[in-house]
């Protein structure tokens, strides 16, 4: 029976997807829940799993295309899921009978390299009848070779120029790479999956063309957006973290033996932005046509970067966690982050966001509103540096805060304002065991 493979629904905002890459070829024997492809969308990247065991039979759609929720993209004949093949053995038990049975009828005076041809044919027919994206008429290739020629696109046609080095005339990896060098001499343009040109010139000077991925074309239009809709101002303050350098160093040990978590910093910038949007709620509101939305709730977006580029996952409804319970969830966040785990749904909404440059090394930064939001703050790295204390200069570990707010609603004062209240909570902490 037939079974259809179906790009999951997506959500609401999420219009269309990108199919990244096929794990599974056709021809292939996938088992139930197995992935067969990964897709993504402007938020995130889906695993889409096997709904049946079966043979792979029909491959729809192929990488980079676009697709949309329900959309059929393969189909799996499930009636071989009693027979599944195990070609690597079957493979193997083919060429120990075909080295047996040559030795057996050519004698003693036959060469070894007249049994080692007949293997290697036997492995050549073998692997190319497997091979869909290969000609009949290419050469059989080494593994290597032949990943590096899906990768750079090479033509069937040009694969049979190639002369292999190999074992009973295989094409390795250099053999490949050889070849496209003499090509180059003069200039060469490759087209690479799913689409990147690679230009190569005698003098060894490249350039990479490569598609922007869905979810950094998202970020482009948002940002672009955000710029060309929103009166964007920075207003800058300072913050002396010495008070939560003491606090963290005194109860570390104890708050990490009660809540199985370390106590980091960016628990104390939320409770402190927390505070803010509480005393100046027009901070947490978004404007939707001619209206003003404020927003009596308290989504927190944190910036995270990952392999795919910056994602910015809600912890919602801050205001009624612990520190404790802040960090956690950030904790979490950043791990499922750089394994591409974080679904839509953790990715959607927010009403204020935060962003921590300083973890790279930033000093001073204008972040950008994420829209439809109202205001973003910007976190830099703490140095010390002298600052004047009761007419004294001092050493003290100093923190520039940004806040970055649409003047079209915001005002000055109160940007000005609940930086101010940010920068009080920081500096006058209370103890994180005070929370239990």
């Amino acid at each position: 029976m037939l079974v259809e493979v179906k790009v999951p629904e997506l959500s609401e905002s999420v219009a269309e997807a990108t199919l990244v890459s096929w794990l599974k070829k056709k021809g292939d024997y996938v088992n139930r829940s197995e992935n067969l492809i990964d897709i993504e969308t402007d938020k995130v990247v889906l695993e889409l799993p096997a709904p049946s065991a079966g043979v792979l039979t029909k491959v729809l759609k192929n990488d980079g295309a676009i697709v949309t929720g329900g959309e059929v993209i393969g189909m799996i004949e499930t009636e071989a899921n009693d027979t599944k093949p195990d070609q690597s053995e079957n493979d193997n038990k083919s060429i120990t009978a075909a080295k047996k049975e040559t030795t057996k009828t050519t004698g003693k005076g036959t060469k070894e390299s007249d049994a080692e041809e007949t293997v290697s044919t036997t492995e050549k027919k073998t692997e190319n009848s497997n091979a869909e994206d290969i000609d009949q008429a290419t050469p059989m290739l080494m593994p290597a070779a032949r990943k590096l020629a899906e990768e750079i696109n090479l033509k069937a046609t040009e694969m049979t120029a190639i002369k292999g080095t190999g074992m009973g005339g295989r094409i390795t990896k250099e053999d490949v790479q050889a070849y496209v060098q003499r090509k180059s001499s003069t200039s060469l343009e490759i087209e690479a999956k799913p689409g990147a040109i690679v230009t190569s010139t005698a003098n060894e000077r490249t350039e990479r063309r490569i598609p922007m991925s869905r979810l950094r074309q998202r970020i482009a239009e948002r940002l672009v957006e955000s710029q060309s809709t929103a009166a964007i101002l920075t207003t800058f303050n300072e913050v002396n973290m010495q008070a939560i350098i003491d606090l963290r160093a005194r109860y570390k040990t104890e708050f990490e033996k009660e809540y199985g978590i370390k106590l980091g910093f960016m628990s104390f910038f939320v409770k402190a932005v927390i505070a803010a949007l509480k005393k100046y709620p027009i901070i947490n509101s978004s404007i939707e046509g001619n209206e003003i939305i404020y927003h009596d709730f308290y989504d927190i977006g944190i910036a995270v970067g990952s392999p795919r580029g910056l994602v910015v996952p809600i912890i919602r409804d801050a205001d009624r966690l612990t520190l404790a319970e802040i960090e956690l969830q950030i904790g979490e966040f950043a791990k499922r982050a750089q394994n591409g785990k974080l679904s839509i749904e953790e990715l959607s909404g927010g009403t204020f966001t935060i962003t921590n440059g300083g973890v790279f090394g930033s000093m001073l930064s204008t972040p950008i509103i994420n829209p439809p939001q109202s205001a973003i703050l910007g976190i830099h790295a703490t140095k010390e540096r002298p600052v004047v204390e009761n007419g004294q200069i001092v050493i003290r570990p100093m923190n520039y805060l940004a806040l970055s707010y649409d003047h079209r609603i915001i005002d000055g004062r109160e940007a000005v304002l609940s930086l101010m209240t940010m920068k009080e909570a920081l500096e006058y902490p209370m103890s994180p065991l005070l929370e239990k």
